[in-house]
């Protein structure tokens, strides 16, 4: 991993800042695959997209890697609460046949 300090100008702190978007995209993507795979579970046993108690878990988990990594964790909380809400919908889609 690059040091920050040893950027040497906006360009080429662009193109590092770039470069984590390009990875944080790829990320992304690959939740979405997990989250397709868990709709195709819960419409094997039957369970609902919406579970609160796990998205209150995901949440806490957010917040004290957030926490850990000295981020605000108010801000990841907001984000994820995004994510998750994104992703219930997504896994609802399937389960009403859907998947687009």
């Amino acid at each position: 991993m690059t040091q920050i300090d040893d950027i040497p100008d906006m360009p080429a702190l662009r193109a590092r800042i770039d470069a984590l978007d390009k990875q944080l995209v790829a990320l992304l993507a690959e939740r979405s695959a997990l989250i397709d795979r868990a709709a195709r579970i819960k419409a094997r046993d039957r369970l609902p997209a919406r579970i609160d108690a796990r998205v209150e878990e995901v949440v806490a988990n957010a917040r004290r890697h957030a926490a850990d990594a000295g981020l605000d964790a108010d801000l990841i909380e907001d984000i994820w609460r995004r994510l998750i809400e994104a992703a219930i919908a997504q896994e609802d889609r399937h389960l009403k046949g859907d998947p687009a």
